[in-house]
């Protein structure tokens, strides 16, 4: 078998935007910068917003009573 064929396996950073450091391991030489980590994701947070549809739900209520208030 060759030796030495896998990159080294070390003790990275990876730096987020909201400033928390996380130390992992990888074969990545570099600091790893992240968006997002689960100190600031907002599934991870609680601060999740609901993605709401009720405003066309209720104009497509409303253009289809017009239409079958007008057929009557």
């Amino acid at each position: 078998m060759k030796q030495n064929i896998h990159p080294k396996y070390e003790l990275i950073t990876a730096n987020c935007t909201c400033g928390n450091v996380i130390k992992i391991r990888s074969t990545l030489i570099q600091k790893l910068n992240l968006d997002v980590c689960n100190q600031c994701h907002p599934f991870y947070t609680g601060k999740q917003r609901d993605v709401s549809t009720r405003g066309r739900v209720d104009r497509f209520n409303k253009r289809f009573t017009l239409i079958s208030s007008n057929n009557k």
